[in-house]
């Protein structure tokens, strides 16, 4: 059986100290990387909350964007719409006009999803980039250093959703998903890639995610209807960032913003 997964979650007081904290975490894992292994190998997530992390670490103003070891970095994205990266939607428009823009980071450092193609074709490509990139051989899986995911209102994380062919992949690193839901096709890298990661966070806010954190982190096991709950990092720990509002139904944190839930596989 698998170790008990131990969830370590931080509370801020609202979405801005939220993004502070982020900025400040993916640098600390940053800086933790570089000094281990010599290169920090980051996948990162889209969406309101990481976009104002991003325009953080790129803000002269904050002390992240000198901190960030950039030379050093390569970043990937956990999931990606079907759609151009010139396109309202894209992840990666949303990570460039916040971020990229404004950063020391080179063509070469930046692995994006190419949404515009044909959902199969764009999910090969991924996957194949990871394999050349991470070196990789035969079944082996790449070890990203840092995974940053969001939840959505019904669950799921990445482009995993609820009731998905996705779901069910063990052996790709990359997939296409058709969300029927959404009448959309992502692609997404698969659970078993984002559990392998060095070190997996959740960044959650709003009083609208509060009642699905609390069904998924203290609710019964159900990853058809909650795919979060496929996140279960190698080393057993995954952490939570969340606002007061979205930690409104989990224990109370103590005096310096920290909780802890445990819970079985």
């Amino acid at each position: 059986m698998p170790q008990p997964l131990k969830i370590v979650y931080l509370v801020e007081p609202d979405a801005r100290a939220l993004a502070r904290k982020t900025a400040q975490h993916v640098v600390e894992q940053a800086e933790r990387a570089v000094a281990a292994r010599g290169r920090a190998r980051i996948a990162i997530s889209g969406g309101s909350t990481p976009k104002t992390a991003f325009a953080l670490l790129a803000d002269p103003t904050q002390p992240w964007l000198a901190r960030m070891p950039w030379a050093k970095l390569d970043l990937w994205w956990v999931d990606e719409r079907c759609v151009p990266p010139d396109h309202p939607d894209s992840n990666y428009r949303m990570t460039r006009e916040a971020m990229l823009d404004h950063v020391p980071l080179a063509a070469s450092q930046i692995h994006r999803i190419e949404g515009e193609l044909e959902p199969e074709t764009a999910a090969a490509r991924y996957e194949s980039e990871m394999r050349n990139c991470f070196r990789l051989e035969g079944a082996e899986m790449p070890r990203f250093d840092v995974v940053a995911l969001g939840m959505g209102p019904d669950g799921h994380t990445a482009s995993l959703f609820p009731h998905t062919q996705a779901l069910f992949e063990l052996g790709r690193l990359a997939v296409a998903n058709h969300v029927e839901a959404k009448d959309s096709w992502r692609v997404t890298l698969t659970w078993p890639v984002i559990n392998r990661a060095s070190h997996v966070f959740f960044l959650v806010a709003g009083a609208d995610k509060a009642q699905i954190l609390k069904d998924v982190w203290m609710g019964p096991r159900d990853v058809e209807r909650w795919p979060s709950q496929l996140i279960y990092p190698a080393d057993g720990i995954l952490t939570l960032l969340l606002d007061r509002a979205a930690a409104a139904l989990v224990p109370p944190p103590d005096a310096n913003g920290c909780g802890t839930i445990e819970r079985n596989a």
